[in-house]
């Protein structure tokens, strides 16, 4: 797995454990899911076990910034007079 993908995977499940969102194996998933889906994710991740990789995609879910609707949402307050030092 390529070094920043490697990177991304460990950082979003270190910040799903540290949020209290990874931890205790309480609750039980069951789904019918394409094998080829399963072996890309697995391939793209670099995740081995089913596990990991449904905590990966969860967490990734979970911990959304939502950065794309905020900017839509903020589009357009901005004051197009304001100086941004980029003349």
């Amino acid at each position: 797995m390529p070094g920043e993908q490697k990177f991304v995977v460990r950082q979003t499940l270190r910040a799903a454990i540290r949020l209290g969102l990874i931890g205790s194996k309480d609750e039980r998933i069951t789904a019918r899911l394409s094998h080829a889906l399963i072996e890309q994710a697995k391939r793209q991740t670099g995740i081995k076990g089913d596990t990991e990789l449904l905590e990966f995609a969860l967490a990734n879910v979970a911990l959304e910034d939502n950065f794309a609707a905020t900017m839509n949402k903020l589009a357009g307050t901005i004051d197009p007079d304001i100086k941004l030092g980029f003349d």
